[in-house]
């Protein structure tokens, strides 16, 4: 079951990239296009919960390949990294890495000195190096459906670079935990960004 989710987030995910790059080479060469590639190197801290009213940060990563299309919309593909050495408790840490895949919609200001963009995406998210509690045990890896929303701003620097000033999302993921089984987590982030 593991492998089929994560085999088939990431069959999306090349699946959309490689349309997005057909399109791109399908159009009529005598018009120019809006076709663009970026690609984000984003520091992350994320609040998060193991249980209803506990929470602790986690600091990590993030790399995200965006390609827009049409009009302000894209496709994005975000794969993050995220740790603590303390999760609600001593010696025991958690790590999270995370794949997902989605629309991306980016708004440019007249004079292009910065970018709006707010993104939905859906994907995996897998706990590692941690206690995760269920009616069989406990085991010390996990995996669940990850939800994306969210968005930011991109600053101009150069023709290629540009800074991420501000990313905020919001990250549901439903690793066991003994309670809920949902976690509600706030990600924010800042980083560059490389235009192609």
């Amino acid at each position: 079951m593991r492998n089929s989710i994560r085999g088939n987030a990431l069959l999306v995910g090349v699946c959309m990239m490689a349309g997005l790059a057909a399109w791109g080479q399908a159009q009529d060469p005598t018009r120019p296009t809006a076709v663009s590639i970026d690609v984000a190197v984003v520091y992350n801290s994320l609040m998060t919960n193991v249980v209803v009213g506990d929470s602790f940060w986690m600091q990590g990563g993030s790399v995200q390949v965006h390609g827009q299309f049409w009009r302000g919309w894209g496709v994005v593909a975000d794969v993050s990294g995220l740790h603590t050495a303390n999760a609600n408790g001593p010696g025991v840490g958690l790590d999270l890495v995370t794949v997902a895949f989605g629309p991306r919609y980016t708004w440019f200001e007249p004079h292009r000195r910065y970018a709006l963009f707010g993104q939905v995406l859906a994907g995996e998210t897998n706990g590692l190096n941690s206690v995760f509690p269920n009616a069989a045990g406990a085991k010390d890896s996990a995996n669940s459906l990850a939800l994306y929303i969210g968005g930011g701003i991109n600053v101009p620097l150069q023709r290629h670079l540009a800074l991420r000033a501000f990313e905020a999302d919001w990250l549901r993921t439903q690793l066991p935990n003994a309670t809920t089984n949902v976690q509600n987590n706030l990600r924010l982030g800042a980083g560059l960004v490389f235009r192609f």
